[in-house]
């Protein structure tokens, strides 16, 4: 009866804002040739196989930006440029940490280097671990009992909140923050527990940052058992550990986003449908973020194949530097504003290719408001949480210079068991659930070009 009652309020705001059974058969074209005839389950197969992961500034991501401008040619894109960006490099290396028990004797622990973390020069470090649970209670300790010291931050991907992302920002502190902290009070270098919600061994990398002001100190992550292992060998003896790593930053060089656009009848507005074409150097980058290039990618595709005559321009971006500087979206921001282009709207996908089951709405209330109104059409689709308040980081410089900005919401259960590991391959994405994703996209772009 709720359901019905919700519905029933909806009517006169869809009344208002021309929803008609004319968008409903669309929907339903859009998805009969998504679902029949999508290329971006292929296409992923061919990117995450035939290229691989793609760090900014490696060979690889430069294969994927020939790649990227390819397929928006066969997408039957009207224009198709690369944009320069200045990207930073950054390289792994090869790394190692052990770890020494009461006994005498070694163990080797598996682990990755955080991303834009410092290494070790190749040198052995070592030194005793103490362990913390929180940064409050790191923050009670005083220098002197980190000084020399490794720290392990070993807070848990928090299992309680059904909405993932809410666990992941929370944990994320600990990665960004471990290495200056330890630096801080003179400890040798950090450890963070995985932000996973995976009862796995499989670390997860990410990014991390330095203050300028403190040394730049290795910061490193283990998985889930691993960190349980050291949590119950830390309560009983005293444990050190030795890492030797080789990672560091090595400046920066010219690189570029990718960008295919469908010019509009009307007028030269831009819609702006989005993900990023870097991943992390482990995996495949599938779900993060080839998932997103494939479904806008589809957009473009999909507009031309069934003849819809858009309004204004729809812009597909493939942004380089998502995962370890944001420089491609900051760049696309940038040039968005010296060339006066008006912007009307821009969504992001970059939280996987599951099940679509919403879209977050960062803009103001009208505009949240008669995208809600749309709820009865998207609901067959499996549709219905538009209550989110984000969108992507790629886009934000179009949401700070007044742009609405989305992101599209896929079932978030399973994301962060595999998000920045070795485990994101394209294997883990299913076809239906991806193009039902690029499905949603095509669908909200056309109401977008269609209303506003």
């Amino acid at each position: 009866m709720k359901k019905i009652i919700g519905l029933s309020l909806l009517l006169p705001i869809m009344a208002v804002y021309g929803q008609s059974k004319e968008d409903s058969l669309q929907f339903s074209r859009i998805s009969t040739e998504i679902l029949n005839h999508g290329k971006g389950y292929e296409e992923l197969r061919d990117l995450t196989k035939n290229i691989g992961h793609r760090l900014s500034g490696s060979p690889s991501y430069e294969k994927s930006v020939k790649w990227a401008e390819q397929k928006f040619r066969e997408a039957g894109a009207d224009k198709v440029w690369l944009q320069e960006v200045m990207v930073p490099v950054w390289e792994r290396g090869k790394e190692s940490l052990r770890i020494r028990t009461a006994d005498g004797k070694w163990k080797s622990l598996k682990m990755l280097s955080l991303g834009n973390s410092e290494g070790t020069n190749g040198k052995d470090v070592s030194g005793e671990i103490i362990m913390v649970k929180s940064l409050e209670e790191y923050d009670r300790l005083p220098a002197e009992k980190v000084k020399g010291k490794i720290v392990f931050f070993n807070y848990p991907f928090n299992q309680a909140y059904v909405q993932t992302f809410t666990a992941y920002r929370e944990a994320g502190a600990y990665r960004r923050t471990a290495a200056s902290l330890t630096a801080g009070k003179g400890g040798k270098f950090a450890i963070i527990r995985s932000l996973s919600s995976a009862f796995d061994d499989v670390p997860h990398t990410g990014n991390m940052r330095y203050e300028d002001d403190l040394p730049k100190l290795p910061a490193l992550t283990i998985g889930n058992t691993t960190a349980d292992e050291l949590e119950a060998l830390l309560k009983k003896q005293k444990v050190v550990a030795q890492l030797n790593s080789n990672c560091g930053m090595k400046g920066e060089k010219l690189s570029y986003s990718v960008i295919g656009e469908i010019t509009g009848k009307k007028d030269n507005s831009v819609i702006v449908v989005g993900g990023h074409l870097d991943s992390w150097d482990v995996g495949e980058g599938a779900h993060d973020d080839g998932a997103g290039i494939v479904q806008s990618i589809e957009v473009l595709r999909t507009f031309k194949k069934l003849g819809i005559q858009n309004k204004h321009t729809i812009r597909a971006v493939c942004f380089a530097n998502e995962e370890n500087g944001t420089k491609g979206g900051k760049q696309y921001g940038k040039t968005a504003k010296e060339h006066n282009e008006k912007h009307l709207f821009a969504i992001e996908s970059d939280a996987g290719g599951y099940s679509p089951r919403g879209i977050s709405l960062e803009m103001n209330d009208q505009e949240r408001n008669q995208i809600k109104s749309w709820l009865p059409l998207f609901l067959p689709y499996g549709v219905y949480n538009f209550e989110g308040k984000y969108s992507g980081s790629d886009i934000a410089p179009l949401h700070e210079a007044g742009v609405p900005t989305a992101e599209l919401v896929p079932d978030p259960q399973r994301y962060f068991d595999i998000h920045h590991t070795e485990e994101d391959t394209f294997e883990k994405v299913n076809r239906r659930e991806l193009l039902l994703g690029a499905t949603v996209m095509t669908q909200l772009i056309y109401m977008i070009d269609k209303n506003w």
